[in-house]
């Protein structure tokens, strides 16, 4: 019996689409109850997330006639009266094993490479198990795909790097800093961007975050929110002796910070380094300040170049990921099959 695969996702249709055919976690056991009763699938996971909404069923039936019932299930269950053309997709083996792999291994994703989707994957498969819809043929798939994601992770660069202003931000202070457990932040303009910096480095366990502001009541509402301290505006420099990392992003038409302003401000850190990001256009920093020793400035081009070259790093991982996933793929599908007369390996899994 083929594991074959129904679904429909970012790549296929917009997200006023995908919303009408979302499952809630709390009816998924009773739909998969009614996947397998209608004898269209002996074993089925049901993936639903924000991006995604897939049937992986194995099934008695021929892909053709499987694919029509999965789609009548689909559509039924959710009442969609509208037409659809290309919205979903389906298949069959050996494509329906490698779409599997792709997905857990983040290659199906809109953010290429991202981890979170395996999680969910991982959660979508217990609540199936648990509840009696899979058997040895989807145990083995799903227990393979979960293994191949994390040989991907471990021997690509697919996941390498950042594709965001805030956690390239994170990568640079992590390179320049040993720990981020012992550094304090500042935060010079309380903007969205620099909010998402502030909030990245916390993240990963940034000590404290200052937040100066022109409008100090929205510096404080900022703090506030990040668990940190609000600072004057015309009193942020006097905090240079004890930061570590600023994030700077206000509307000023000229530069709030200069190398004239910074140097004797450095002198007061006795040496300790200072990771400037100027994510403000116009720059709030002067460029000079990084002749200055122990200073790594960084502006919005910089934090974009690093980051489009990170991505084309996972992009390049790419073709390699999927000569892995191709493998590994046809490793489980002939793993316990039986060749016929004309040579061809008819795939079979086995029960676990």
């Amino acid at each position: 019996m083929p594991l074959v695969v129904l679904g429909l996702s970012h790549h296929s249709s917009p997200v006023t689409v995908r919303e009408r055919f979302a499952f809630a976690e709390a009816r998924v056991p009773a739909a998969l109850q009614m996947l397998r009763d209608s004898g269209v699938a002996d074993e089925a996971v049901i993936l639903s997330t924000c991006n995604r909404v897939e049937i992986y069923a194995v099934t008695p039936r021929e892909p053709p006639a499987a694919f029509t019932a999965l789609r009548e299930f689909l559509v039924t269950c959710h009442e969609y009266h509208d037409p659809l053309t290309d919205e979903i997709y389906a298949l069959s083996e050996p494509q329906s094993v490698h779409h599997l792999f792709k997905v857990a291994a983040g290659l199906d994703s809109m953010v290429l490479g991202e981890t979170e989707i395996l999680g969910q994957l991982k959660k979508a498969y217990d609540l199936a198990l648990q509840n009696g819809h899979t058997g040895g043929r989807l145990n083995k798939a799903f227990q393979r795909a979960f293994n191949v994601a994390k040989h991907i992770r471990t021997e690509t660069n697919i996941q390498r790097g950042s594709v965001s202003v805030g956690s390239v931000a994170v990568e640079l202070a992590e390179k320049i800093f040993s720990r981020l457990s012992d550094r304090d932040v500042m935060i010079i303009g309380a903007g969205d961007t620099s909010e998402k910096t502030a909030r990245a480095l916390l993240s990963r366990g940034a000590r404290s975050i200052l937040v100066s502001n022109r409008s100090h009541d929205k510096a404080v509402a900022l703090a506030n929110e990040l668990g940190g301290r609000a600072v004057p505006f015309d009193a942020w420099a006097g905090e240079f002796a004890n930061i570590d990392i600023v994030v700077s992003s206000t509307s000023a038409p000229h530069y709030i910070l200069d190398r004239a302003k910074l140097d004797p401000l450095m002198k007061l850190r006795r040496n300790r380094p200072l990771l400037l990001i100027d994510i403000a256009v116009p720059r709030d920093i002067e460029p000079e300040v990084n002749f200055l020793e122990d200073v790594y400035l960084y502006n919005i081009d910089d934090l974009q170049a690093i980051a489009e070259d990170y991505l084309k790093q996972r992009k390049e991982e790419v073709a390699r990921c999927e000569q892995i996933i191709r493998e590994k793929a046809e490793a489980l599908l002939s793993h316990t099959g039986r060749r016929e007369p004309d040579g061809a390996v008819r795939p079979a899994f086995g029960r676990e």
